[in-house]
């Protein structure tokens, strides 16, 4: 029954993640298309942190989930989803001109921004909201199905068919926008595979339910009482996780949403073939997951999967920022090394939250966890988006696109991987820092998640 209720929700977050990444090998062409700038597309992509940061609506969610349960918490998020990818869709079909410009006095709320980009950004938050919290629904599901056994394979294999939802979103866009002339055909595609995830999770609430009338009172954890955030605040093991987390996924996810057009200009290859090479990133970690999480199961080292997993990151954002090194298999090699970090490190980290946080808190601590990410996927984009536009066109050239000339710039990107590269490298000094914590409070990331029995 367990492995059923894994399929179902796995397919949901397959949907999910292709809708999240589905437009980074489109880039040059919403430049081209909808004339959006390299700083309009690092303020739509970051558009999926505004209202999960600024509005704290992921802690909402956290407190949501631990209050209403994985049922009804899921069924929202989709439904939120849904909402989120129908504006989406109608910001980049809608055939909108112009720029919007927000101030308040001097103070320049939101500078000059095409109109398309704003709406498309504003559908990409919402989005955002219930790809969170469904993230943590499926999470805190997946732990109360194998609480006790392959947890982390479990863990695993779930994101690892999120993973084939990223792959997906690097390399069909740019064939079914050039089989149907269509830039937005991608976006709505993707909005037809929620609905059917809305219907796959729904019934995963009818086995979910035979669980409940499976457990007795007496094996059930007390509900979630707003006293226990205190607790979880206090942890620092916990924080450790956190920040662990945020660093190493700001160095992958917006590395993914800018790394077709870094690979078809360091590379000289075509947009079409270089939203291949990134493709492979998930599919190594498609791969890889399940393997790490097995071992996480079986052997323990979680912690020390978390270490190894973040100076692999180091390793292949340095090499990548070295101007000679412009070989398409050094290419290939690095996205694959990448791949095996993006398997370890997830592998281990979100099982270990379940270790140091008691289930009734679950749900708002892996919230917290996911609030505190969503700083980095929003802040990072804007931040490459703009260091690229500042200081690293090198040239601009003149470019057939869909069969029309369009001007593109032309960047170096040795500094957006450096960036890439300094947070790996504190993630190293938080990954010794939790080890050392572990050791000191006996949480256990060490040893095996499997119970003997």
């Amino acid at each position: 029954m367990r492995w059923s209720v894994l399929s179902l929700v796995s397919f949901t977050m397959l949907c999910m993640y292709y809708l999240a990444d589905l437009m980074a090998p489109l880039e040059e062409r919403l430049q081209a298309n909808l004339l959006w700038s390299g700083s309009d597309y690092g303020f739509f992509t970051s558009g999926y942190g505004w209202f999960n940061v600024f509005l704290l609506m992921l802690v909402f969610s956290g407190m949501i989930l631990d209050k209403m349960g994985t049922r009804f918490t899921g069924i929202l998020a989709i439904l939120i989803m849904i909402a989120g990818a129908s504006v989406k869709y109608w910001g980049i079909a809608g055939n909108m001109e112009g720029t919007v410009q927000l101030s308040i006095g001097s103070w320049e709320v939101l500078s000059p921004r095409t109109k398309s980009a704003v709406v498309a950004g504003l559908g990409f938050a919402i989005f955002g909201v219930g790809c969170e919290m469904f993230g943590i629904s499926a999470n805190k599901a997946i732990v109360r199905w194998f609480r006790g056994k392959e947890m982390a394979l479990a863990i695993g294999l779930n994101t690892s068919t999120g993973r084939i939802g990223t792959a997906l979103a690097m390399f069909t866009p740019i064939p079914l926008v050039t089989a149907t002339g269509s830039l937005s055909m991608p976006v709505l595609i993707s909005l037809l595979a929620l609905c059917i995830g809305l219907l796959v999770f729904s019934l995963f609430t009818v086995f979910d339910r035979r669980l409940d009338r499976e457990e007795t009172e007496t094996n059930r954890e007390p509900p979630f009482r707003f006293s226990d955030m205190i607790d979880i605040a206090k942890n620092r093991g916990f924080w450790y996780i956190t920040i662990l987390c945020v660093l190493f996924y700001s160095a992958v996810f917006p590395f993914i949403k800018f790394a077709v057009k870094l690979i078809s200009q360091k590379f000289e290859i075509s947009d079409t073939f270089a939203g291949y090479i990134p493709a492979l990133l998930p599919a190594a970690a498609l791969v890889l997951t399940p393997v790490f999480g097995s071992l996480y199961d079986r052997r323990g080292k979680g912690a020390s999967i978390m270490l190894v997993g973040s100076c692999l990151l180091v390793a292949v954002h340095l090499l990548f920022s070295i101007p000679s090194l412009n070989s398409f298999y050094a290419a290939i090699g690095l996205v694959m090394v990448l791949g095996v970090a993006f398997a370890m490190v997830p592998s281990a980290m979100w099982p270990s939250v379940a270790k140091i946080i008691p289930e009734r808190k679950l749900g708002t601590a892996y919230a917290i966890t996911f609030w505190v990410q969503n700083w980095g996927l929003m802040g990072v984009p804007l931040l490459i988006g703009y260091v690229r536009d500042k200081y690293c066109i090198e040239d601009t050239i003149i470019k057939v696109v869909d069969g029309q000339e369009k001007t593109v710039s032309l960047y170096n990107y040795t500094l957006p991987m450096l960036i890439f590269a300094f947070f790996g490298v504190v993630a190293i000094l938080f990954s010794i820092l939790l080890k050392k914590e572990d050791k000191k409070k006996g949480y256990g990331l060490e040893l095996p998640n499997m119970t003997r029995k």
